[in-house]
Order: C-alpha cells, then sequence, then structure tokens
C-alpha cells in the first residue's frame, strides 16, 4: 500500500463539473458558483472572518473539509465510516446531499438524503445554493448544499464528503485549501473486477461498465491533493488517519501563528 501525493495545481485546473456521487452522467449544466472568497483561511463563518468556537471551551477552532473520492469498489465508504466512527477526535460531521428524489422504505429527511421537490431543487440551482449537483436522470437531481455544509462548520466541526469524482473536483475547487481531497486509488482494473466480482452484487454486464467508469474516473486522480493506493484495506485506513491528522495539525498550526 503506498500514498502518492499530488500538486493540486499542478496541471491547469479542468472546467468545472457537475457530480455527486451517482454514476449516471450530468444531463443538465449550469453555471458553477464562484469560488468562496477568503479560501484557506480559518474562518468557516461566512462574511465574519472568525473561526468558529468550540462548544464549551470559548476557544477558536478551525474547521476544514474531507473531500473523499474513489471508483466503485475502491473501499472509499469503508474508509470514511472508519474515520467517523474510530475517531471522534477528528470531529467528523458527514454531508448530506439533496436530492429531488422522494424517500424509499424508511429513508428519513436529513438523514439519508435532504428530499426536495423538483421544482425546489431547481430553485435551489437558480439561486446559486448548490456547491455541485447533478441531474442523473431527467427530472431527478442530486447535489450538496452549502447552507448544510456550512452549518456543520460554523458549529466547530470538519465536514467530510463521500462523493464521485466530478462533486470532489467541484468542491475542492470551491473551499481551495480549507479542504483535503483524497483519492482512493484500486492498485488496477484487475484487482478492482475481482472485488466486483467477489461482492456478488452485480451481473458481469453491470461489472464491466463499472470498470468502464472507474478507468475514466482514475483520470480525475491527478487532481486530488493525495492519492491513496487501497491494495491491503486495513493499511489504507490507517494511512487515511495519518494524512487526515497531519493535515489537521497543520492547518491548525497555520491558524494559531
Amino acid at each position: 500500500m503506498e500514498t502518492i501525493d499530488k500538486e493540486l495545481h499542478s496541471s491547469p485546473f479542468p472546467p468545472p463539473l457537475q457530480g455527486t456521487g451517482e454514476a449516471s452522467p450530468s444531463t443538465t449544466i449550469s453555471p458553477f458558483p464562484p469560488p468562496l472568497e477568503g479560501t484557506g483561511e480559518a474562518s468557516p463563518l461566512e462574511g465574519t472572518g472568525e473561526a468558529s468556537p468550540l462548544e464549551g471551551t470559548g476557544e477558536a477552532v478551525a474547521c476544514h473539509l474531507l473531500i473523499v473520492s474513489a471508483p466503485s469498489g475502491s473501499g472509499k465508504s469503508t474508509i470514511v465510516n472508519f474515520l467517523m466512527k474510530e475517531h471522534p477526535e477528528f470531529r467528523l460531521a458527514f454531508s448530506v446531499s439533496a436530492t429531488s428524489r422522494p424517500p424509499r422504505g424508511e429513508e428519513k429527511n436529513g438523514v439519508e438524503y435532504y428530499f426536495l421537490s423538483e421544482e425546489d431543487f431547481r430553485r435551489h440551482i437558480n439561486d446559486g445554493d448548490f456547491l455541485e449537483y447533478e441531474e442523473v436522470y431527467e427530472g431527478r437531481f442530486y447535489g450538496t448544499l452549502k447552507s448544510q455544509v456550512e452549518e456543520k462548520l460554523a458549529a466547530g466541526l470538519n465536514v467530510v464528503f463521500d462523493v464521485d469524482v466530478k462533486g470532489g473536483v467541484n468542491i475542492k475547487h470551491y473551499y481551495g485549501d480549507k479542504a483535503l481531497s483524497i483519492f482512493i486509488q484500486p492498485p488496477s482494473i484487475e484487482v478492482l473486477r475481482e472485488r466486483l466480482i467477489r461482492r456478488n452484487t452485480d451481473e458481469m454486464a453491470q461489472i464491466e461498465q463499472r470498470l468502464a467508469k472507474a478507468a475514466y474516473e482514475m483520470t480525475f486522480a491527478s487532481q486530488f491533493d493525495r492519492i491513496l493506493v487501497n491494495d491491503d484495506l486495513e493499511a489504507a485506513k490507517q494511512e487515511a488517519v495519518a494524512l487526515l491528522r497531519e493535515f489537521l495539525n497543520a492547518e491548525n498550526t497555520e491558524t494559531t501563528k
């Protein structure tokens, strides 16, 4: 297992892309919102320039964002869940996406998704309320609302995103140095094929479609701050912990200077 460092600005940044973690390509594209003014500073509070106080301490805390993206089957969600459950010291809050589809089964608003009508979703698009969004089918939208992210930052929490590569690139572009973006990469397409077959959840035709999409998604890896090659899950978990701890410590040290 190895970690490959990449300089985010070593190559020209691609045009903003809409994305949410869903497999289908976008059919509707809107102008990407401008970068957040003051990106890279300690403040998550919009328009204040101040860091959030940690509840009960009165001390200023610089809050940041962790963006994790990967092809399907690379271990992304497993690593994110591990960070959130096993490392409370990171004060991670999961970013909940919005969707225009109706709830399924026992899904609850604000837990699995924020459920919006198509009309309300389009209104938020027109108002520039999304960090990123995608129309995966006609009238079926998914996206990340700026407001729910800013609320978590203002509460003194670090926000973690489990998103596809397009959404990850957009969110990093928006927040800049306040965000650490990690691309979880399988050792090879062949290893990924074996993993998907072992999961036994898809027909071979679907697996081949996922592999084709994975090959495309891996072309975005250089646009992330770090590439973590997951050839051993337990080692990858620990490497993710080390990367996040290094980032948060460095950012908090910079804030206190």
